[in-house]
């Protein structure tokens, strides 16, 4: 009886063993309450619309938060990620508002601009030794300069002036369309995040991103290339920065110079919120995407209650800071039961 015992509850131990899913497991309950709390607080935040909405305003900040957490795992961080949505959505609106290119080839090019970056911040990183705050610092500067630069200071006109059809189908494809009766915009997310989920915890490159965060050293005379596996977690981490930035420019239908702006703290929050460790080595991209969640809902539900924008950033910050201490403080508990 007791071995049988003992069978059954394998499964879940072998679930909570999971590095990073005893967080995610605390912050899902977390969000729970807090969905059942803004429902009393406003009915109207339970609505059908709402949550419509609230999925779609979740959407962009996954995927930011998926490029956060394959650096952080690695032990970095990529402070660029805000300046590349903008710099994303500039390059794609001015090739297309000034009929220099159709959205398909934009969209080409704007990926491969936004890989440059990506793969820039890898090297510099990992084969140049550069701190990652001081490397991703000076990226975030060039990319939000470029996006500026694009189109002469100017935020560009309507993307629907030289390529109505072709651009209107761009539209509906990234944002506002629908397949099966869910936003477009929503499915990318979906899509992207078990790929992306996939090679983190399926793949060889998936382990190497863990082993390099976890001991650089002991990974290094594992055999495993620090410096390509650096570069590959920058890369995911511009990539999907680069679709956010794209999604952005097909909501707002034009490019605006200040696009991304403060979604560095956006993406950072989705990943720590959801368990991953910013000391590298620890987190499940199951947890980035309760910690989107939590932001959205924080986000949705303060303001049908009403509070201003100030407090709603102010909540947000504080939860981020925890989370973090949180993390430091079992890491630190960890190893004293390891000594």
């Amino acid at each position: 009886m007791e071995k049988q015992a003992t069978k059954r509850a394998n499964p879940f131990r072998r679930l909570m063993a999971i590095r990073g899913m005893g967080q995610v497991v605390t912050v899902g309950a977390g969000l729970l309450v807090l969905c059942a709390v803004f429902g009393v607080i406003n009915e109207n935040f339970v609505s059908k619309a709402n949550v419509t909405n609230l999925l779609r305003q979740i959407a962009p900040i996954l995927l930011i938060g998926i490029a956060q957490s394959f650096v952080l795992i690695t032990g970095n961080i990529d402070l660029s990620i805000g300046s590349v949505v903008g710099m994303s959505t500039m390059i794609a609106a001015t090739l297309m508002s000034r009929g220099i290119l159709g959205p398909v080839p934009a969209i080409l090019v704007t990926l491969l601009c936004c890989l440059v970056v990506g793969v820039t911040n890898g090297f510099l990183v990992a084969q140049c030794k550069l701190p990652p705050f001081i490397a991703t610092l000076g990226t975030m500067t060039i990319a939000r300069g470029i996006a500026q630069i694009v189109n002469n200071n100017y935020n560009t006109d309507s993307i629907m002036k030289f390529y109505p059809e072709s651009a209107q189908t761009f539209k509906d494809l990234l944002y506002y369309g629908k397949t099966l009766g869910v936003y477009n915009g929503i499915l990318i997310a979906v899509v992207l995040w078990v790929v992306f989920n996939f090679i983190l915890s399926k793949t060889r490159t998936g382990r190497h991103i863990y082993a390099v965060g976890s001991n650089i050293e002991a990974a290094r005379l594992s055999g495993v290339n620090i410096t390509t596996t650096t570069i590959k977690a920058y890369a995911i981490s511009a990539f999907c920065s680069c679709v956010v930035g794209l999604i952005t420019c097909a909501t707002v239908g034009q490019g605006t110079m200040d696009a991304g702006n403060g979604y560095e703290l956006y993406a950072v929050a989705a990943s720590v919120i959801g368990g991953v460790s910013t000391l590298g080595g620890q987190g499940i991209l199951l947890g980035t995407v309760i910690g989107a969640a939590v932001w959205g809902v924080l986000q949705n539900g303060l303001q049908f209650a009403g509070a201003p924008v100030a407090l709603r950033n102010i909540v947000v910050g504080v939860i981020v800071v925890l989370s973090v201490l949180m993390d430091v403080v079992v890491r630190k508990g960890h190893k004293k039961k390891k000594a």
